[in-house]
């Protein structure tokens, strides 16, 4: 397991980040030397503002109200997946510092529960939107509509997810653990510490590594960067 760990868990994490990072320069180069229109693209109605117009460029990119009035069904699984999302990065902020305001507000203990809460309720939100969406392209008109990338999204999404549950609902890792390991590769000193590599929990993040790392070398690549350029093409709407 212990080389299993370091292919995922460290080597590919720099793999993955590195991709990631340069991958998307690569696409905000790209659309920073697009040449602009010189036709004006706004939709009416148009706000007369500059402010107005980034209220409007967030409320169409966070809450997609048109997605919301033409399936609400599928903005409802949507919106509760980034909602979900946001939350479980949010929480993986722990791997980094632990929030030690809560901490003392809540107590080690009230932590635990709290994060065991927020942690599941996120994962449990999260499988049901990517299983929502598998049975969308899968059953139905939609299928007509799919292609294999869709599917490849799909399953990276669900294995990332899957094996993110399985760590917090079977695992028995305390944060702290899992901090030290991911604060080792912040220094470029990577260790995996021995609790982890003695548990069964340890072959979950591996595979959550994996999945995760694949995701990221992909992302920039793959029709999901709209999760980006969304912000700017609606501004551009908004003109």
């Amino acid at each position: 397991m212990e080389t299993f760990l370091y292919i995922t868990a460290v080597y590919g994490v720099y793999l993955g980040i590195g991709v990631f990072v340069i991958g998307m320069a690569w696409r905000t180069y790209q659309w920073a030397t697009t040449p602009k229109s010189p036709v004006r693209l706004g939709m009416f109605p148009k706000p007369k503002t500059g402010a107005a117009r980034v209220l409007k460029m967030l409320k169409d990119t966070l809450i997609a109200p048109q997605s919301a009035r033409i399936e609400p069904l599928m903005w409802a699984f949507a919106f509760a997946f980034h909602v979900a999302a946001l939350g479980a990065f949010v929480g993986h902020g722990r791997l980094i510092h632990e929030f030690t305001p809560l901490v003392n507000w809540l107590g080690e203990d009230g932590m635990a529960t709290f994060a065991a809460w927020s942690g599941g309720t996120a994962g449990i939100l999260m499988l049901a939107a990517v299983v929502f969406w598998i049975a969308r392209r899968t059953f139905g008109p939609f299928k007509q509509l799919s292609v294999p990338e869709d599917y490849l999204l799909l399953a990276l999404l669900f294995g990332v997810i899957i094996m993110g549950d399985h760590m917090r609902f079977v695992g028995t890792i305390h944060a702290a653990t899992y901090r030290e390991w991911f604060q080792s590769l912040l220094v470029f000193k990577p260790e995996i510490p021995d609790d982890i590599l003695r548990s069964t929990t340890g072959w979950s993040l591996g595979a959550h590594m994996l999945f995760t790392d694949l995701f990221l070398i992909y992302f920039p690549f793959s029709k999901l960067v709209h999760a980006i350029g969304a912000f700017s093409a609606n501004l551009v709407r908004s003109e």
